[in-house]
């Protein structure tokens, strides 16, 4: 699963900043396109970057790459979190110009360069999810579909036959109580359920 990635350019004082955004659902994923990013760019003065993973956001790291320590990274990490960013690999490669910019202006480069990228398009929400095939009466279809209709369920598809028989799609914050209700209906004979896959979804 991988978005295009998006890319912005900035200029500012004679140095062109270029930001590349990428999904990155794991560290390893990050790193690669950093380093992707890098190889590419070789002759470039700094490529700097920053990444975001977890579930939530829990796992982050950033690099300053030659630049003043604290100028590039941590600004271009502080912009992801401000967004409320994860799954999200950073890298903003930098031609200097030949003017300086100097500490403060450095770190709104990097951080400006981020944003620009972050601002090219609305951003997406990534939802974990579980998927279940459930299989019920016609005589009991309306009412089980009344009783689920609360919770942050979608149905993917169904088959008409014999039975009906429903594909599920829960988002995790929902699945215990989509799970009570499925027990529940299981235990009086009135239906069947299995799960069949659990995935993230982006909205």
């Amino acid at each position: 699963m991988s978005d295009p990635v998006r890319r912005a350019e900035i200029k500012i004082k004679r140095s062109v900043f270029v930001c590349r955004l990428s999904y990155a659902d794991t560290i390893e994923r990050a790193k690669e396109f950093i380093s992707n990013v890098s190889k590419e760019h070789k002759t470039a003065t700094h490529n700097c970057w920053a990444y975001v993973v977890g579930d939530c956001g829990q796992i982050s790291h950033c690099s300053d790459a030659g630049e003043p320590p604290g100028t590039a990274g941590k600004p271009m990490l502080n912009t992801l979190l401000s967004h409320h960013m994860t799954c999200t690999a950073a890298v903003v490669t930098r031609y200097y110009g030949g003017v300086k910019l100097g500490v403060r202006g450095l770190i709104e480069a990097y951080a400006l360069a981020v944003g620009e990228a972050i601002g090219l398009a609305p951003l997406v929400r990534l939802v974990k999810t579980a998927s279940f095939q459930v299989c019920l009466d016609y005589s009991l279809n309306d009412s089980f579909l009344n009783r689920i209709s609360a919770l942050k369920t979608t149905i993917a598809g169904t088959d008409y036959q014999e039975k009906v028989t429903h594909e599920l799609v829960v988002e995790l914050s929902d699945l215990s109580a989509l799970e009570s209700i499925l027990i529940q209906y299981q235990r009086q004979g009135l239906l069947d359920y299995f799960i069949t896959t659990e995935d993230t979804e982006k909205h």
